[in-house]
């Protein structure tokens, strides 16, 4: 069977997406929305730098809820417009179409999430008889199905630390690293990211998930987090910082469990590899670490590396993946929000060819 599929936005992880759709032999490409003027009117298959595909791009968002479609794939950046990205995923949910996305991360877990967030989609989903899932990296699979497998494989568990440990010099995404994240800002700034309770508007709903398949009660989630310096200036991928600025961003979010932090999700992420030397890091590069400490005590390591090496590509393509796996199994769900305990093992099919 092949799933008609309708894709919103073309930033660095909707055009890895659109690449993987049009390639797919179970997925058929039928719609593609997009948010800047340039691309309107360009078939998909120019922006996804493949051959045509006769599906030509539009911001005609009525015209594209009439599509005749099983999915859409939602990719649309949402950092700064959650409620406009629920609005359009709300659309297209009540149209008839179930929806997959990376986009508004609270919705990694919607037990969790603010009740603005999701009630319209709640109710879309009744209104369409449609399902929708948000995934992504970390947020997302990194530390929901992942810890939560290797959990499974415990007769006890006294705490889980998930670890994101990353070089993001060469993510696409300056207005994500200069802006919210605040790296090149004076370390006394308070960017966007570490403004009170941003960090578990974005992070929390892992926490409460985790908390959720151990069958435990959070008492609450703590934030904590530290910056570092750059060096010397820094001639980057992304951008430029000066020396002094922020070039290193460490953070926690502590689920308090029995008085004491134990279901904790942390971020060491550098802008270089000479800053913060001290922080954690693995002999691996950059990679996801999962510590659970129990018995049996378990520590594993994942790497992503794109096709051109690069670990920020591969984590991008691996996010576009989970969502677009899952099609399958989220158009088959009865109506409504799903997280992964809702879904049945999604192994990769068609993925080796």
């Amino acid at each position: 069977m092949k799933y008609r599929v309708i894709q919103w936005g073309t930033g660095f992880v909707g055009k890895l997406a659109l690449q993987a759709t049009i390639e797919r032999p179970d997925l058929e490409l039928v719609g593609l929305v997009v948010n800047s003027p340039e691309k309107v009117g360009r078939d998909a298959g120019e922006i996804a730098g493949l051959p045509p595909t006769g599906v030509a791009a539009t911001d005609d968002i009525d015209a594209a809820a009439r599509i005749d479609a099983d999915a859409v794939a939602y990719f649309a950046n949402a950092d700064l417009r959650p409620a406009d990205a629920v609005q359009d995923m709300a659309r297209m949910l009540a149209a008839g179409k179930n929806v997959v996305s990376s986009s508004v991360v609270a919705l990694v877990y919607p037990p969790s999430a603010p009740p603005s967030l999701v009630a319209p989609l709640e109710d879309a989903c009744r209104r369409g008889g449609t399902s929708c899932f948000t995934t992504g990296i970390d947020p997302g699979f990194c530390n929901d199905l992942i810890p939560m497998t290797l959990m499974g494989l415990a007769a006890r568990v006294d705490t889980v630390r998930i670890q994101e440990i990353l070089d993001y010099s060469t993510y696409p995404n300056p207005f994500t690293l200069f802006s919210i994240m605040g790296f090149g800002q004076p370390l006394d700034a308070e960017p966007l990211l570490l403004m009170r309770g941003a960090l578990t508007m974005a992070w929390g709903s892992v926490v409460h998930m985790i908390a959720h398949g151990l069958g435990v009660s959070l008492e609450g989630i703590r934030e904590v987090h530290e910056r570092r310096p750059a060096p010397r200036r820094l001639e980057l991928p992304v951008g430029t910082i000066e020396a002094g600025t922020s070039a290193a961003l460490r953070f926690e979010l502590q689920g308090v469990v029995g008085g004491r932090p134990r279901i904790i999700v942390e971020h060491v992420t550098r802008m270089h590899p000479d800053v913060a030397p001290e922080w954690p890091r693995s002999e691996h590069g950059d990679v996801y670490r999962i510590l659970i400490d129990g018995d049996p005590s378990i520590t594993s390591e994942i790497a992503f590396r794109g096709a051109d090496g690069d670990h920020n590509s591969g984590g991008c393509l691996s996010t576009a993946m989970r969502a677009l796996n899952a099609i399958p199994a989220v158009c088959a769900a009865p109506p409504g929000l799903l997280t992964p305990f809702d879904l049945p093992l999604i192994a990769g099919r068609h993925t080796m060819r």
